[in-house]
């Protein structure tokens, strides 16, 4: 027997919001918004000019951030959810079904809003060649992905890209082109704040602007 909690009265503050064509269809924009524990994805009726719910899921957990993403040559946008399951997943819009599709579920931590578990914060390179995942506190992972001999996503191992003593305050993807996919981070190095008694070093310390880039040719990323 499985029991599930579900109210009467769903969330109605929108947290994470994001547009893009997760149906396929020509020329339409949607936005995926996360309300809490509820995912939806809305559309502009043309019609009457009002916004309504293609869709609606309850993933029983709490939806931290949302990033859409589109491979090379796609014609629809992908979905990444950062949750508190310690998971990176990536979800799909199925006009027949009119429900959300998991791609892939990749465990990465323990669950739970953890300050050194990613899912804070998600960065995508501007052409789907990789995301980025990364926690408030030192961890940091990065999935390249691609496309199989039958045109499906797929998604590689984590790559680390950890740094201590260091907080994150926000991240994202930048548009190179072709080149190697690279993310910028404003980061706090706290190392010497740490040690120092007085705390003078907490007031002296500036936040950086911190350039990841992800080698493709070694699949390692710094």
């Amino acid at each position: 027997m499985h029991l599930y909690n579900l109210t009467l009265q769903g969330q109605t503050a929108i947290n994470q919001a994001v547009h893009g064509n997760f149906s396929g269809t020509p020329k339409a924009q949607e936005i995926c918004v996360g309300r809490g524990s509820t995912l939806q994805l809305l559309f502009c009726d043309p019609t009457t000019g009002k916004i309504k719910v293609l869709c609606s899921h309850e993933v029983f957990g709490i939806i931290r951030s949302l990033i859409p993403f589109r491979l090379t040559g796609g014609s629809k946008d992908y979905i990444a959810v950062g949750s508190d399951s310690g998971r990176i997943v990536v979800l799909e819009y199925s006009t027949d079904k009119n429900s959300f599709l998991r791609v892939h579920q990749e465990t990465f931590g323990k669950t739970g809003c953890r300050r050194i578990v990613p899912g804070h914060y998600l960065a995508v390179d501007p052409k789907g060649r990789a995301i980025m995942i990364g926690a408030i506190e030192r961890q940091k992972l990065v999935y390249i992905m691609n496309r199989d001999a039958e045109a499906r996503l797929t998604i590689s191992s984590p790559l680390e890209a950890h740094k201590q003593f260091t907080l994150c305050y926000g991240m994202v993807g930048i548009d190179v082109g072709f080149e190697n996919p690279t993310f910028a981070c404003l980061e706090f190095d706290y190392e010497d704040a740490e040690h120092d008694p007085s705390g003078e070093a907490l007031h002296t310390t500036k936040q950086t602007l911190t350039f990841y880039e992800l080698d493709l040719g070694f699949e390692s990323c710094g």
